[in-house]
């Protein structure tokens, strides 16, 4: 290299030109820039020698100006056709003669300029420049239109998400799905880095973080303030496949054939179904008959859906993938499309419907004396509340003597039970409701004789499916209880009545089990006993609603006792996710219930302790129902009532704090 021979370097990652000054040491030289700020450079971190007559510093931006003029990126194309056949590679100064025609500085300069900078055509190996593959530059090609594409749907999608946050109406894109995706899953997995999210996030000036995240979607509309992240975690499926739904529409419009040629008519029997209010699925009812000997015949009439699924149809599979009706205090996310659930799969008032039927005689006492079963029609009559049978009961109406029948002979049943074992344990109950406008409203449910009525029966019905399958050899899940520790009477009579010595029982009750071998369920004082009275809402329920249904036929089980234990787990584990989702929804309505409540005072019970030497236990808000846990500030018993405020809630970081005012103590 000479003085004032032009060359290129780079200086922080930037291309630079620079005029040879003179040497520095053995090897270096010192260089100045258009600007006269030197560098002192070795020969290796020269990028290119630009030839031509030697220059000074201040020709530098003329240089470049005259550059400038040859610096068109097509003319490459052009050049790469001629030479990709050949495939033979080309320095600066042989692609200048190629595209200009001439080998002087500026033009070969500019052909340095534009191989160096191309992306597509060339790839340099050392000081020469081969030309690319036909497929590999069609493929770089592609690649950069998915780029430009992705950018172009990147800054759209920016634009919509400000034109969201002024207020305006959006209509999302497809495109945009991929962006919210990676927005949800830095939420529901804050411990995972998602790129994308990020991207997004910094792309609008916001805080990299879950929290950020969190509130954007809310800001943009897409999420409330209170979106449920425990069912967006979980894996249980908010909407049903478009073919499931096309399915239901499809049973709904011109049902299929009734597997069942002889079903019992019942549709001359008074029915009475008794649900809550709001209750849309509609799977039992009850009636009474008379038979000639003068003996009462109780009938339980469970919905049939088995007149429209088919094991491992459409519906099949997806009720089985859900394995339970989703109850939530914003609304229920059914285990079958509603069309279906609560149209022709429910016992509607004043329609025929198909049925499972239990006819079941008691003895005097309670016990079963005898029973069938039989695929029915029925017509339900009267569509009941809990509140509605109640009043009835206590008014003593005597237009529908059923009533009373009926709330007599689950009298007897509870009283049978009770002589069996059964262990009966009562504390109070809280529905949360939550309406559109996230309003929450908690009502405490109160015992009465209307829902003993319906859980006696529905006990029964489970017992006598229970005591057939066991008979015919069905198989079917069973449900059982091992017999628990329970403490000695004199230890529980120490404990005050109520609350307290019923949450001390039920802490010793072991979790009831599912299988194929029929076993005792201690809780309920059964010796064998099955689900099958929801088989709308249950998996577990309608698998054994086939069993026995089949069986009613003449037919094979269409499962195995292998397979029946096989589903049955699967059923169990998704139905257990499936209940941590709901009760830690109920937690966090209830906790917000409380915030929102926050200036009032609410009565409590000191119900069982957590850590006694710590203060720390479970208070039962006796107005509300809920048990939530309070590190007191004084010297409580087990029983103490106690009066406590809100000082601090935050559902979302699951957080309730109490202060107490200490009332009275029970003895």
């Amino acid at each position: 290299m000479e003085k004032g021979t032009l060359i290129e370097f780079k200086a922080q990652g930037e291309r630079r030109l620079a005029v040879a000054e003179r040497p520095e040491g053995k090897k270096h030289w010192i260089v100045l820039d258009q600007w006269g700020q030197s560098h002192t450079l070795h020969p290796r971190q020269v990028e290119y020698e630009v030839g031509g007559d030697p220059k000074r510093p201040q020709e530098i931006p003329s240089f470049l100006g005259e550059v400038e003029s040859y610096l068109d990126p097509s003319s490459l194309e052009v050049a790469w056709e001629l030479l990709v056949e050949d495939g033979e590679a080309v320095t600066p100064e042989e692609m200048a003669a190629v595209l200009f025609s001439d080998q002087s500085a500026i033009p070969c300069y500019a052909a340095y300029c534009l191989l160096t900078e191309d992306k597509i055509y060339f790839k340099q190996k050392g000081n020469v420049f081969e030309p690319r593959s036909s497929s590999q530059v069609a493929e770089i090609k592609h690649q950069l239109e998915v780029e430009q594409q992705r950018n172009l749907e990147k800054t759209e999608f920016i634009q919509r998400v400000k034109q969201a946050l002024a207020g305006e109406s959006v209509d999302w894109k497809s495109s945009d799905r991929a962006r919210f995706e990676a927005l949800e899953k830095s939420i529901l997995q804050p411990d995972l880095e998602v790129r994308l999210a990020k991207e997004t996030l910094a792309e609008l000036g916001r805080e990299q973080s879950s929290d950020s995240a969190f509130n954007l979607l809310i800001d943009i509309g897409l999420w409330s303030r209170h979106e449920n992240l425990f069912l967006r975690r979980s894996s249980y499926p908010i909407q049903f496949p478009q073919k499931v739904l096309d399915v239901a529409q499809q049973y709904v419009d011109s049902p299929p054939d009734d597997l069942e040629r002889d079903r019992l008519d019942l549709t001359h029997q008074k029915v009475y179904t008794i649900d809550d209010e709001s209750t849309k699925e509609i799977d039992d009812g009850v009636s009474v008959e008379i038979l000639p000997d003068g003996r009462q015949q109780i009938w339980i009439h469970i919905a049939d859906p088995t007149r429209l699924v088919r094991p491992d149809d459409e519906l099949d599979q997806e009720a089985r993938r859900r394995s339970t009706s989703l109850y939530l205090p914003t609304g229920m996310i059914s285990m079958f499309p509603s069309e279906l659930a609560t149209g022709p799969m429910s016992l509607i008032q004043g329609k025929v419907c198909p049925a499972m039927s239990f006819a079941v005689i008691l003895a005097e006492d309670g016990a079963v004396a005898e029973y069938t079963i039989a695929a029915t029609w029925v017509k339900p009559t009267y569509r009941l509340t809990y509140d509605d049978v109640d009043e009835m009961l206590e008014l003593g109406v005597t237009a529908e003597p059923e009533i009373a029948q009926l709330a007599h002979w689950a009298q007897q049943r509870k009283q049978w039970r009770q002589s069996q074992g059964s262990i009966n344990i009562s504390l109070p109950e809280a529905v949360i409701k939550v309406n559109q406008e996230e309003e929450v409203e908690i009502e405490l449910l109160e015992e009465s004789q209307a829902r003993e009525l319906v859980a006696e029966m529905m006990i029964l019905a489970g017992e006598v499916a229970g005591r057939f399958a066991v008979d015919k050899e069905i198989p079917i899940p069973f449900r059982s209880q091992p017999q628990p520790e329970l403490p000695p009477e004199e230890t529980l009579l120490q404990l005050p009545a109520g609350p307290v010595r019923s949450c001390a029982l039920r802490g010793c009750m072991p979790r009831s089990e599912m299988g194929t071998t029929p076993a005792r369920h201690a809780g309920l004082g059964l010796e064998v006993y099955t689900q099958v009275t929801s088989p709308i809402r249950r998996y577990v329920d309608l698998l054994s609603h086939f069993q026995i249904k089949a069986y009613l036929r003449g037919e094979a089980c269409p499962f195995t006792t292998e397979q029946v234990q096989e589903v049955a787990f699967s059923a169990a584990s998704a139905t257990y996710e499936a209940t941590l989702v709901e009760r830690q929804t109920r937690r966090y309505w209830a906790l917000e219930y409380l915030r929102r409540h926050s200036d009032e005072r609410w009565n409590a019970i000191v119900l069982r302790w957590l850590r006694e030497d710590d203060n720390l236990g479970i208070i039962l808000l006796e107005d509300l129902g809920l048990e939530l846990p309070h590190r007191f500030q004084t010297n409580v018993e087990l029983g103490d009532r106690v009066e406590v405020e809100v000082v601090a809630a935050d559902p979302h970081q699951d957080l309730i704090r109490f202060r107490e005012f200490v009332e009275s103590t029970v003895n």
